[in-house]
Formats: C-alpha cells, structure tokens, sequence
C-alpha cells in the first residue's frame, strides 16, 4: 500500500507533552511507532496518573503499511470468584462544574489489570528496541518529577474524594496525608517507587507483576480488606489479539475495537445515523447539524440499549451479527478516566492506543507507586449491575481507539471520557468527512453531548445565533458550558502530515524528523 504523506516524518499526539516527549525521544532513537507507543503509555502513568496506570487497562490498534490493522485488547478482567461477605466499595461523586458524576471505589472495585501485560505483547510482536531503552524516559521522570500542569490539577480537583481515600493514595499524589490541602498547578509530583518498578520490569518481564511480590501483596490485601481479586485472576490473565471491527462512513474506511468491547460499536453506529441524517447543505454549527447530532446519539444510545442483553454479550459472534443488522436497519427513537496516544513513525508502522484506570481505585499497591483501577465500580462497564458480572470475563469498555482511511491517506484518533467517547469521536469524524476541517479544527471545535435525554453544550456562546435559537426552541434545559472542558473528551488524532492533540485536557502533539 503507497501512502502518500512523507514517508520520514513521524506525528505523536497525547495527554501530556512529557508523554510526547518520551515517545518522540524513542523515535529519534531510531524505535517505530510499538517501540514509540510503549514508552509514551509508562511515561502517561507518571505525568497522567489519575487517567492512566501500570494498574489499568487498554486497547491498541496497530497497523503496518501493507497489512490490515491488528487489535490489541488488553482490558481490565473480572474476577473468577466474587468475595461473599463484607466488601470494601463505596460511592464517591466527581464535580466536572456544570456537572457531576458518581463513581465507587475502594478494594472491591478492582478489576485484573492489563496494562503491563498489554504493553509487552505490543512490544514482543511489534517492537524492535530492548525493553530497559523504553522505561528510561519514565524512570527519569518518576525520579526527577515534573509540575502538575492546570489539566491535571483540575483533575485532582474533580477527584478529590479518590485522592483522599487513604493515605498512600494521598501521598501518591503529593500530599503528606489525608487531610493535607491539594496540589495546585505548578507543584512538584514524583514517584521514585514506580520507577524501581519499571526497572526491574524491563530486566524480568511480566511476571514481576502478575506473579512476583506485587501481585502477591495485591492478591493478600485484596483478601484482608475486602476485595474480589486473588493471586490466580493476576496469574491467568493474557492480552489478546483480535480482529478490529470494520466500516465506511461516506468515502472513508474505519477500523476500532471489536467485541467485547463497545467503543467501536458505538462509535460506528453514531457515524451510521449522522451519515442518514446529515444534509449536503448542513454547515458546522448549524441547526441542521446540531439536529443530525442529537438524533444520531439518541439513536445510538438506545442501539446501545439493545445490544447489551445477557445473550448478545456472552458472544462476541453474536454482538458482531447484532450489530451488522441494527447498522442497517432504520429507527425511529421516542440516550472517566482515561487518556489516548497516537503515534504514526514515518516509516510504515502506526499505533493507536487509548489507556484508563478508570478514577483509580485509591488502592496504591505497596512498595510499587502503582495506583490501582475502580473498573468494577464504574456505572458505564457494569449496566446490569455493581456485583453482577459475569466471572472472568473482559469488561466492556468504551475505549475506540480507531484508524481512519481515506484514499491514500491515514489517520489516527481516539479519546479519552468515558460514554462521553463515541460522541467526541463521532463529531471529530463527522469534522473531517463532512466539513472538510483540517485537523485541528476538527478535534478544537465544540461539541455537544446527549445522554439519557439530557444535552450538554460546550462553549455554548460560540455557536451561530441559529443554532442557540434552535438549542432553546428544542433543548431549553441543556446544561451550557462556558469553556472547553475534558467533560467532552480529550481526542488525540494524527493525520497525514500534522498531530492535534486536545486542548481539553492538556494534549501535546509533534511532528518531526525521523533519525
């Protein structure tokens, strides 16, 4: 496959510019987009730590010119017993400002990581350079420290109840205790313990984790306070490569993350309606537009309603054969934290990755710097129920992590947000295909949101006088948000010769040189 943008310049787009900078360093080293991707995810567990962990999950697609793309589920698993008794789970409420949103943490709300698991299957098949070359740009970083930028200590903010849920909670984050105030912008934050860590990872692999000291202080605590995990769900789990799913939006090609995840599912099924419902004459910003969205997620929504029944679930076939036909089908309808890295290396490899630790767990597994996940104390992965999912299985995450082809030319993007995902992804998609924005416009231009009959309008000011007329007319009690927000995502996305990275929480893009 020729593809028509330079073939020696590479494009990094992430949450952070320490997380750019670990990814760009690989690459000036002569590392591809694996080798770049690898390091960029260890060194977002040190300057994103509430949006991403050694402790979490993810997925990657990965896609080398040539070839179809390859996904990588690494996702967090359910525990193979549920604990009786006692649990350690409660709920804690996030203030986003216009909005709030609960969550639950504590020990029963950790799920089986795979991060780590994850990025040494990406690095085995895809990578080229050695392993302790990869964890040096976050062992410096956990030692050196860097300052909270105003993205992540509003993220402290939002999170306060998680970051005050213990005392080494709190002092992974830079506070002597508890009760300490929080870090403010500009403060020092390190973790000397995590980049031991990473060490000794490089030099013995995976198994330090899943079966070594941690996973065996993590298995007894569990135990003792109130937790479901135990020594074997760290020891069975394995990454998993699976096949993305597939679809067109106008004259583009899309592949995202198949069952049992829902991010690609629910991003495909919103561009499906926006495609039926957007006219050749709707301008950005117009009531057409703003119409063709908030029926698009409406629809999708309730399409995501229908999928999630017991037995679509328990197949992957079966969610695959579901969605194919509700695709097609017309309707008519009477509705976190993470962070994402694209990196395209130049020279033929490409990776899309989009990591979460939910809101972390508040759980710091001793002696590691590692924040562990609260994946089983999240609304949007757990829809029949806290305490009701099905034993060792995947969670269904929204992650969708997606590469876009249109011609000769490649894209990259994913976002960070929870549910808030499918519909920044979807706008973004809709920005470039029908809009004909540049990239960067296309991941900086307002969005909205629609949940459960309940519109939510970023920078609502901004939009044309027609389109706030037809706002009142038809959604008077939409929250307004009066600047750019991380509620609506945070869409990381490299194109053919440039990198956006969203302003909405603290993105930092590059393009550059290849060595």
């Amino acid at each position: 496959m020729n593809n028509s943008f330079p073939p020696a310049r590479w494009r990094i787009a992430t949450g952070h510019e320490r997380t750019t900078q670990a990814a760009q360093a690989v690459l000036d080293d002569g590392g591809n987009a694996a080798d770049a991707a690898v390091a960029a995810a260890l060194a977002a567990t040190m300057a994103e730590p509430l949006l991403c962990s050694l402790g979490g999950g993810g997925h990657a697609l990965v896609q080398r010119d040539g070839q179809a793309p390859q996904a990588l589920d690494f996702f967090a698993q359910t525990p193979r017993r549920r604990r009786s008794g006692e649990l350690d789970f409660y709920p804690i409420i996030g203030n986003f400002g216009p909005d709030t949103q609960e969550f639950h943490v504590g020990m029963a709300s950790l799920a089986t990581p795979g991060v780590v698991a994850g990025l040494f299957e990406l690095h085995q098949r895809h990578g080229s350079r050695p392993m302790r070359e990869l964890v040096a740009p976050s062992v410096r970083l956990g030692r050196e420290g860097l300052t909270l930028n105003r993205v992540q200590a509003f993220t402290l903010a939002i999170l306060e109840p998680i970051v005050r849920a213990t005392d080494p909670g709190a002092r992974f984050f830079g506070l002597a205790d508890r009760k300490a105030p929080l870090p403010t912008e500009g403060a020092p934050l390190a973790n000397p313990e995590l980049a031991d860590f990473l060490e000794a990872l490089a030099e013995e692999g995976p198994d330090l984790f899943y079966r070594g000291e941690a996973a065996r202080r993590l298995a007894a605590d569990s135990v003792e306070q109130g937790g479901h995990l135990r020594l074997e769900d760290l020891g069975g789990y394995a990454a998993r490569w699976r096949r993305p799913l597939r679809w067109r939006y106008r004259d583009a090609v899309l592949w995202s993350t198949p069952p049992p995840a829902f991010g690609g599912l629910m991003v495909a099924l919103a561009s499906h309606r926006l495609a039926e419902h957007i006219s050749p004459r709707a301008g950005f910003g117009s009531p057409d537009h703003l119409a063709a969205l908030c029926q698009a997620m409406a629809e999708s929504e309730d399409l995501r309603a229908q999928l999630e029944q017991p037995e679509l679930l328990a197949s992957e076939r079966a969610l695959r054969t579901a969605f194919a036909g509700l695709a097609k089908a017309p309707q008519q309808v009477s509705r976190r934290g993470t962070t994402h890295i694209s990196i395209d290396d130049g020279r033929g490899l490409a990776v899309a990755m989009t990591l979460s630790n939910g809101e972390a767990s508040g759980y710091v597994i001793p002696g590691t710097g590692i924040m562990m996940n609260n994946m089983l104390g999240e609304e949007d992965l757990n829809r029949s129920g806290f305490h009701n999912w099905p034993r060792n299985r995947r969670l269904a995450s929204m992650m969708a992590p997606t590469i876009i082809r249109r011609g000769e030319h490649r894209y990259l993007v994913g976002s960070g947000g929870s549910n808030r995902i499918r519909t920044a992804l979807a706008q973004v998609l809709c920005n470039l295909i029908d809009f004909g924005m540049g990239l960067r416009d296309a991941v900086n231009a307002p969005r909205v949101h629609l949940e459960r009959g309940r519109l939510s309008v970023e920078l609502a000011e901004a939009w044309p006088t027609e389109a706030q007329d037809w706002l009142m007319q038809n959604y008077r009690n939409a929250r307004a948000w009066p600047e750019r927000n991380l509620f609506f995502g945070g869409v990381h996305a490299v194109g053919p010769d440039s990198a956006a990275a969203d302003s909405r929480r603290g993105g930092h893009a590059a393009v550059g040189e290849t060595a």
